[in-house]
Order: C-alpha cells, then sequence, then structure tokens
C-alpha cells in the first residue's frame, strides 16, 4: 500500500459513498479518499505475507526497532520454522480496513485467494488464522459463500474476534477517536483527531459497534453528565444504551467537520453508514459454519478493557453535547507515517499524552484483552472444536507463547530443526490491511 507523505497529512481523510458511483460502478456502500490523487492499495508482494507482517516497515520503524508494530511477523516466522513454505503451504490476505466487512470485492479477493492458496497446495484445504475484525469479514464470507469456505478450508482458528462488538473502545472512537500509542513514539503516528474525523466514514467501525440484540450480561451504556443550559443549575446523568446511543451521536457530531484544501466538509454522524452496518449485523448473525470445517477461537483475557464510557462529571457537565468531540485534542503536528490499520487492529483507548483540551472521558472496565471484551470475543455461536482464553492483550495475542503452542497442536506441527528460520520479507510501506493469514496443511 502506499504511504503517508509527511506533507500530505489530509491524505487519509476519506469519505463514504452510499450510492454507485462512475469510479466504482455497483459498489454501494464503498469509501474512497478525499484526495483523488491518492489511492490505498493493497500489496500482494510474498504472497500476501508482505501485507500482514509489520504494519509500519519503513527506514525509521527498522532503525527504532518498534516492535509495537510487529503483526504477523512473528507467527509467521514460527510457521515458516515449522515447514510452512511461501507460496506453496503459506499465505497472506490483507484488505482496506476501511470498507465493510462485506463489501464486494473484499469478500471476492478473499474467495480468489483461497481458491489459489489450495491450487498452490496440490488440492488441499487450507487453514485460516485471523486475527481482531479480520474475523468479521470471515464471518460474513461464510453467510455469503457458505459453499465456498466449505469446499476451500479444512480449519478456522479465529484469535480476538469482537464478535458482539467492542463497546467501550468503538463508542469512544466515533465521539473521541482513537491514539496507539504515546511518548516519542507518537511523534509518527496518526494524531487521535484525525483517526476520529476518518473513522466517522468507515463502515468498519460502525459493523463493531455494540450488537443490541446480543444478551449482555450487562447491557453496555454511555453515561452524560449534563447541565442542560447555563442558567440551570441542576445536574443530570443521562445514560444511553446501544438502541438509545445514536441520538447521542447524532446530537454530539451535528456541528463536527474537517478542513480539507482549505474547505469545511461536515461530518456528522452518518447515518446511511449505520443503516448498512445494521445490514451487515444481520449477515453475521445469519452465518452457518459449515459441518466439515473445524472452528477454533482463542480470546483474551486478564487485562481491564473499555466497556461503559462517561463524558463531564458532576462537578464539570456538559452543556452542549457536541462538546463531547472535543473532550480529548492531540497535538495536530503528530506526523501521519504509521498505517491506520495499526490503530484498528488494537483498538486501544487511553488518555493522550499531547495537548488535551476539556475533561477526560472515564470508563468502566471488564475482562478481555484491552481491546475486545472476553464476553464478546468467546460469542461466537458456533460449534467450536476448542474456545480457550490466553491471558493477553489484544495484539500480543499474535506472538503469545500460548497461542504459538496451541496453534502448533491444532495444526498439528511442530518446529522442525531441519529447516532453517527465515524472517519475512519487509519492504518499506507504511500503511497496511487489516490481515486474514491463510495457510494450508503443513509440508514436512
Amino acid at each position: 500500500m502506499q504511504g503517508y507523505h509527511l506533507n500530505k497529512r489530509e491524505s487519509p481523510y476519506s469519505y463514504y459513498i452510499p450510492q454507485q458511483s462512475h469510479r466504482w460502478f455497483g459498489l454501494a456502500g464503498y469509501v474512497e479518499s478525499l484526495d483523488p490523487d491518492y489511492e490505498l492499495v493493497v500489496p500482494e508482494d510474498d504472497y500476501g505475507l508482505h501485507a500482514i507482517d509489520i504494519l509500519d516497515p519503513s527506514w525509521w520503524a527498522k532503525c527504532l526497532h518498534l516492535t509495537e508494530v510487529y503483526h504477523f511477523h512473528d507467527m509467521i516466522d514460527m510457521l515458516v520454522e515449522c515447514g510452512y513454505e511461501k507460496g506453496t503451504t503459506l499465505f497472506g490476505y490483507g484488505y482496506d480496513f476501511r470498507q465493510s466487512n462485506r463489501i464486494d470485492k473484499a469478500l471476492d479477493d478473499l474467495r480468489v485467494k483461497l481458491e489459489s492458496a489450495y491450487k498452490a497446495s496440490g488440492g488441499k484445504k487450507v487453514n485460516i488464522i485471523s486475527h481482531s475484525m479480520g474475523g468479521l469479514l470471515l464471518r460474513c464470507f461464510i453467510s455469503l459463500y457458505n459453499d465456498v469456505f466449505a469446499k476451500y478450508v479444512n480449519k478456522w482458528i479465529c484469535i480476538a474476534c469482537p464478535f458482539q462488538g467492542a463497546p467501550g473502545c468503538i463508542n469512544d472512537s466515533l465521539l473521541t477517536g482513537l491514539q496507539f500509542v504515546y511518548g516519542f513514539e507518537s511523534f509518527f503516528f496518526v494524531s487521535r483527531w484525525t483517526m476520529h474525523q476518518l473513522l466517522i466514514e468507515c463502515p468498519s467501525i460502525y459493523e463493531m459497534l455494540p450488537n443490541p440484540d446480543f444478551n449482555w450480561k450487562q447491557q453496555p451504556v454511555i453515561q452524560v453528565w449534563r447541565k442542560p443550559s447555563e442558567d440551570n443549575e441542576a445536574v443530570e446523568l443521562d445514560v444511553y444504551d446501544s438502541t438509545q446511543c445514536i441520538s447521542l451521536f447524532e446530537e454530539a457530531l451535528r456541528d463536527n467537520e474537517l478542513t480539507y484544501n482549505g474547505k469545511s466538509i461536515a461530518l456528522p454522524f452518518n447515518f446511511s453508514i449505520f443503516k448498512w452496518a445494521a445490514d451487515t449485523r444481520q449477515i453475521l448473525d445469519n452465518a452457518q459454519l459449515p459441518s466439515s470445517v473445524g472452528f477454533y477461537n482463542i480470546y483474551g483475557t486478564s487485562f481491564d478493557t473499555p466497556y461503559d464510557v462517561c463524558y463531564g462529571s458532576e462537578t464539570s457537565p456538559i452543556t452542549d453535547l457536541s462538546e463531547i468531540c472535543h473532550t480529548m485534542v492531540s497535538d495536530t503536528s503528530s506526523l501521519y507515517n504509521l498505517c491506520i490499520l495499526m490503530l484498528f487492529q488494537s483498538l486501544i483507548v487511553e488518555i493522550s499524552e499531547f495537548l488535551m483540551v476539556g475533561s477526560q472521558p472515564q470508563y468502566t472496565y471488564v475482562d478481555g484483552d484491552g481491546t475486545v471484551p472476553a464476553e464478546s470475543a468467546k460469542a461466537d455461536g458456533f460449534a467450536a472444536v476448542a474456545r480457550v482464553a490466553v491471558k493477553s492483550a489484544h495484539r500480543e495475542l499474535l506472538k503469545d507463547k500460548r497461542v504459538f503452542q496451541l496453534l502448533k497442536q491444532w495444526l498439528g506441527v511442530n518446529e522442525n530443526s531441519q529447516h532453517s528460520m527465515s524472517s519475512s520479507k519487509v519492504m518499506d510501506v507504511s500503511i497496511e490491511p487489516i490481515p486474514t493469514q491463510l495457510s494450508t496443511r503443513h509440508l514436512l
């Protein structure tokens, strides 16, 4: 994928296309960049593995040895050590993170990748390892292309998937954005506010809102300490559940806008995307795993995971709901040299170390991986061969030793001393897709 240029800070901004367009005829629900000269392209280098290896394999990330940007890197090395061969029994699949999990292009490309991997391995069914939102794309694929999935897939090992949503992180991201790293490294990364303006136009983020039809142990909520007017001394605590929060989003984002090429562009809560995401939820809920496919679920535990979020306080209430969007404003000097996907993969909501205006949102936490509640991640609704909790954070699961042990056990492989460790190929790009990793049965 093309990387962000340091002098092209507006490049990440995108807009949603609710109807067919001249450029993507027949692809309603697609997202395009505001800059007509800027296109996000998923790389196919190294049999697709390059796109999912390291999220920002740029020169400075290499020099600083920022392991924070490693993604499937360690897992790829482990599988190679176990005897998998790139291009024959080991492949990667990446896609544009901004798009819906059911967009035709992503599903068509996945179908082609499955067929290619199947043929390259001599007609052996493939085993899929997915992480985070990659699991939602696969679930959409199963729902819409069930026969294709049954034809090409032997096992699906799912890691840290927000099957029923990621309430705290996603609710807050639509209102205040996301930030991934802090301290010195944050200077090189997309600012929280820029991420906020981008996510409002991304169907994928709406598709990870908490499922209102899921039987949560306790419904996730958004709370707002509010003072109805300057003249009114009374302070009220308004509570919005999964069905009521839409009115909050609408009111809080009514005046939201970004400046692009010197012009102001309105970015209110997008009801077209919300409707699209509601239809996606139905597709997700209708997915039926083929009986021939073995399903394995690994989810993270033992980390405080945002669940409810509260804005304002009893002593410092919010008068106008639009103030919520400015409770966290990051310094605009942040550089755009990191793939935004990295933020989606971790979705970690913490406090910015940059300049902040107003009060900070407060969270209540539940058990999970720091991003996805365990309650959501383990609620796959499938007849799982195994469902295992691992004490690890969201993205750390991709290099966790216990996870690697489980993968070897379920895939029936071990490190092969006859195979030397082969580092994954890395090239200089800055923006990478949210991945789904595919591997065929082992060759030993």
